[in-house]
């Protein structure tokens, strides 16, 4: 009887924004903690609290329309300007492209690109978009095009969004609008960053980058740099 061996080359290259982020920072540190795992990084309470917020948001915002938990209530304001306009609203949206741009399936063999919509409000050819954020203000344009482009992909009858930052803990907002006709040029400035990611993936080739983080915050103790003070 013949014997099979099967072959397994690599995965085929897909990415988020914060892998390519994670990757910019340091791409040893992105390979052994969101490609092989070998390394995880501590949960703190920041990044604990930014998950259950998240979490109570979609509850609030899904089907059931859950309240708030003791100690969010002050975060009803926000939702509550969301329920009482005009719009069907998605909430923990799943998003996904193709390497042509095109929208699919969250898992599909063509995937190229993820991301999640924390809240996507859709109200005829306009659409909204917006991302908890329980940290302090960092402008991220990039990131805003890119959900922007996600729901252009998914929501073909959507012509103009409005992309938002909803910074909880300064109770501010940051909004940049879109319409399709923008997206090419975004996708042609992010090119070369997406096109070195997929060149350390193809190459397996993702070197140490030494930095302020090294000392106390990198969870990789196999890099040479561990410990160091940069």
């Amino acid at each position: 009887m013949a014997i099979t061996t099967r072959v397994h080359g690599p995965k085929p290259f897909t990415w988020s924004y914060s892998r390519l982020k994670n990757f910019e920072a340091c791409p040893k540190k992105h390979y052994e903690v969101d490609i092989t795992k070998r390394a995880k990084e501590e949960e703190s309470e920041q990044l604990l609290w930014g998950n259950r917020v998240h979490d109570a948001f979609a509850k609030r915002l899904g089907e059931k329309q859950a309240p708030f938990p003791k100690g969010m209530e002050h975060l009803e304001v926000w939702a509550e300007k969301l329920v009482t306009s005009p719009g069907i609203i998605h909430v923990e949206n799943k998003l996904a492209l193709t390497r042509d741009f095109g929208a699919c399936g969250f898992f599909d063999p063509g995937v190229w690109f993820r991301a999640v919509g924390d809240v996507i409000k859709i109200n005829g050819p306009v659409a909204l978009i917006v991302d908890w954020k329980t940290g302090k203000i960092l402008e991220d344009s990039v990131q805003l095009a890119l959900s922007a482009a996600c729901v252009f992909a998914k929501y073909p009858e959507v012509k103009r969004v409005r992309s938002r930052f909803a910074w909880l803990k300064e109770n501010a907002t940051s909004d940049e609008d879109f319409t399709p006709a923008d997206m090419a040029p975004m996708w042609k400035r992010l090119w070369p960053r997406i096109e070195a990611l997929e060149h350390a993936h193809n190459t397996t080739t993702y070197q140490a980058k030494p930095g302020g983080l090294c000392r106390n915050w990198c969870p990789v103790a196999s890099c040479p740099h561990h410990g160091e003070s940069n």
